[in-house]
């Protein structure tokens, strides 16, 4: 890790990992705290813990990237530092929740675009405020935001630059919930808590069927489900799951992780 820690993970005794990002004072996305977040989410990834929350602290989630880096011959290397390092985060094989107070804009919202789940503030705000700059996202905006809201509403907020609030996201679910600004960092370790005592070989699996089958056509993607689902009944949670609910009926399972 760099000198300076903007971006730190502690391990928890309940299975969730916590990755905190804090760069004073916005969390703006520099090129190092980009490199200090693949760097965590490579190590996560080889050592999967049972889920995953993204924390910017109670002020502000990441207003976006580091403007001052995209002078001269800034821009390219911009775009690729984003794409390593939030491909890295959306690549985790565990479930990742985004916890969001305050600003997500920009970057910010590309970084919460790579996690599976986000958890915001009733005071938060979402936004690809790019095109005020006379540019367009390059982290990855202009494509993951599509495939969670949908096309018109992506472009629409691309075109303008507007930003969103907590309901409006909740309505055209860039969100999964919405809690009073005090609550986003509990929720989102309570749910995160709860995803880590599943199964989450499952969870995985499930992930990679849904992520992989985007990119692909209907066709392919059934395909890749069914393997993803043969690979999943091979499990020994797989085992314990169905003789649990043989035996105890559905929601009774305890799973090992494997």
């Amino acid at each position: 890790m760099a000198a300076d820690p903007f971006v730190t993970v502690e391990r928890r005794d309940d299975g969730v990992a916590l990755v905190r990002l804090d760069r004073p004072r916005a969390n703006a996305l520099s090129a190092s705290v980009l490199a200090q977040l693949a760097a965590v989410a490579e190590g996560l990834t080889a050592e999967p813990p049972g889920a995953v929350v993204l924390w910017g602290g109670e002020r502000i989630f990441a207003a976006g990237a580091d403007i001052s880096e995209l002078g001269g011959g800034g821009p390219e290397q911009v775009a690729a530092n984003f794409h390593t390092a939030l491909g890295a985060l959306a690549a985790l094989p565990r479930v990742t929740v985004a916890a969001v107070n305050g600003y997500a804009l920009g970057g910010g919202l590309e970084l919460a675009l790579a996690c599976d789940l986000r958890v915001c503030a009733e005071d938060a705000r979402f936004g690809l405020p790019e095109v005020l700059l006379g540019v367009i996202p390059g982290g990855g905006g202009t494509q993951r935001l599509p495939r969670l809201i949908g096309a018109a509403r992506a472009k629409e907020l691309i075109f303008t630059g507007r930003q969103v609030r907590a309901d409006e996201a909740l309505a055209i679910g860039l969100v999964n919930r919405v809690v009073p600004p005090a609550q986003v960092f509990p929720t989102a370790l309570e749910m995160a808590a709860g995803l880590a005592a599943g199964a989450v070989v499952a969870q995985a699996l499930g992930k990679a069927a849904v992520d992989r089958g985007l990119e692909t056509t209907l066709e392919e993607g059934l395909t890749i489900e069914r393997d993803q689902f043969l690979a999943a009944t091979r499990t020994e949670d797989a085992t314990r799951g169905v003789t649990s609910f043989l035996e105890h009926g559905p929601g009774r399972a305890t799973f090992v992780g494997r």
